[in-house]
Formats: C-alpha cells, sequence, structure tokens
C-alpha cells in the first residue's frame, strides 16, 4: 500500500470513528426526556467563563426541585464567585436532607459572608438536626451580624431544643451557664428577634426566663420585646405571667396586644 493510500485509509478510519461516537451521542440524546434534556443543557452553561450564567444554571436547576438536577448544581458550592456559590447553596435542596447539610456545612466557614448567611438560611429549611452544631458555632462567633441573625432563624426552622442554650446565652448572657471567657453582650437587634424568635418556635420552657429578661428590659428596641412576649405565648409557661401582664399595659400599642395574646394563650387574659 502506497503512503497516500495509507494516509487515506487513516483519515477514513478515523472519520468513521467521529461519525460513531456523533452517531451514539444523538443516539443517547434521543433517549433523553426533554426534562433530562434541560438538565445536560444546564449542567453545561455551568463551565462557562460568565458568573452570571452559570449563577442562571444554578437557579435553573434548582427550580426543578429534582434531585437529579440539584446532585448537578453540587460542584456549583466551591465556584469562584461568590454569588454562584450563595445561590447554589438553596439550589442543592432537593437532593435529600443528609446530602444536603453534608454539602452545606463546609459552606459556613466560607470566606464570603454572604455566602455563610445563605447556607445558614438553607440548613434551616433541611430541618435538620445534624445541623445544629454548626449552625450554633455561627450564631455565637461568627463577626457579621447578617450571618449570626440568619444561624438564629435557621435553628428556629429546625425547632431542636438542643439549640435552647446558644440562644439562651446570645438573648441573656448573664443566665448563661458561666464560662472561661466572658461572652459580650448581643447588639445588633435582628440577631436578638431572630433569637428571640427561635426560641418560641422551639417551644421550651428553658428558654422562658431569658425571653422574660428581655421583655422586662425597656431599653431594648420594643419590636425585640414584642418578639419576646410573641414566643412566650408559644412556650406556654405560666412563670411568664407577672412580665406579660406588665406589659399588657405598655405604652407602645403592638407590645400591649401581643402581650395580653400570649396571657390568653396561658389561659390568664
Amino acid at each position: 500500500m502506497s503512503e497516500r493510500s495509507r494516509l487515506q485509509f487513516i483519515c477514513a478510519f478515523c472519520a468513521s470513528l467521529w461519525l460513531g461516537s456523533v452517531l451514539v451521542v444523538a443516539q443517547e440524546s434521543r433517549n433523553l426526556t426533554p426534562l433530562q434534556l434541560e438538565i445536560q443543557k444546564q449542567q453545561q452553561r455551568l463551565s462557562s467563563s460568565d458568573a452570571e450564567e452559570r449563577r442562571d444554571a444554578v437557579m435553573k436547576l434548582g427550580a426543578m426541585r429534582m434531585a437529579a438536577a440539584s446532585r448537578v448544581v453540587v460542584p456549583a458550592l466551591n465556584d469562584a464567585s461568590p454569588t454562584v456559590r450563595a445561590h447554589a447553596a438553596k439550589a442543592i435542596l432537593s437532593m435529600g436532607t443528609d446530602e444536603s447539610v453534608a454539602a452545606l456545612i463546609p459552606l459556613l466557614s466560607d470566606k464570603d459572608e454572604f455566602v455563610r448567611r445563605e447556607a445558614a438560611y438553607a440548613l434551616g429549611l433541611t430541618r435538620s438536626r445534624k445541623a445544629i452544631d454548626a449552625l450554633t458555632e455561627r450564631l455565637l462567633n461568627d463577626k457579621e451580624d447578617g450571618v449570626r441573625a440568619a444561624a438564629a432563624v435557621a435553628l428556629g426552622q429546625i425547632a431542636d431544643e438542643a439549640a435552647t442554650v446558644a440562644l439562651v446565652g446570645t438573648l441573656a448572657p448573664e443566665l448563661s451557664a458561666p464560662s472561661k471567657t466572658k461572652k459580650k453582650r448581643e447588639q445588633n437587634v435582628f440577631v436578638l428577634r431572630a433569637a428571640a424568635s427561635a426560641l418560641g418556635q422551639i417551644r421550651s420552657r428553658a428558654g422562658t426566663a431569658a425571653l422574660v429578661s428581655v421583655l422586662n428590659n425597656e431599653r431594648l428596641p420594643n419590636d425585640v420585646r414584642r418578639e419576646a412576649a410573641r414566643s412566650l405565648g408559644m412556650i406556654g409557661d405560666p412563670a411568664a405571667e407577672p412580665a406579660l401582664r406588665e406589659a399588657s399595659t405598655a405604652a407602645d400599642p403592638y407590645l400591649s396586644e401581643i402581650a395580653y395574646q400570649a396571657l390568653r394563650k396561658l389561659g390568664r387574659g
């Protein structure tokens, strides 16, 4: 066989292999459902050099609310763009509680505040007890108000009594068990409101004293005291009656009404 013939044969052979692979891919595509094709399309977009396109792909995959789509999003949790990582936090939730929690907890240590905050909110949506320790650490130690508040909100959504000690320590550190390091009193109103609300969602009487302390503290903003009164009504501990009765005559009409309704829940209205 001449050199020219040999080259023609090699070229023809390579062309047949390429055509065969194209046909296989085409056949596989024909076997996919429209939804699977859409997942495949969005997965390809996750490799785009444009962060906005990757974010859009993450959102579209999350909106499908399918485990298969959520698993495709998981690599985006390590995307170079904080915005993409933050949106990916909620987009993975359809793949199941345990998988979601395991994937999200590392994001609570992300260098970007927005990512940590969105990861905390997403963990709250899992309602998983496995997230409590990691969220508690953020509540007590994160430097950013928004992250601490998100952690408190998430702990309230999980609504497990194991979070009570940390929430009480945030609202009323003077009532917490003594520790080697003195905890700084929380100043951020959003964090205080979120912690008070979370104790109401948990409904443990172990939170009563801290909520009463907040309700009695006239130096605190009224919206924080209102949240404390509402939560005391949800817990239903008779020990809260004196504080609620006094608050029911407060100058703030919203606080007085919430306190009155809380008393009714205690059967004292």
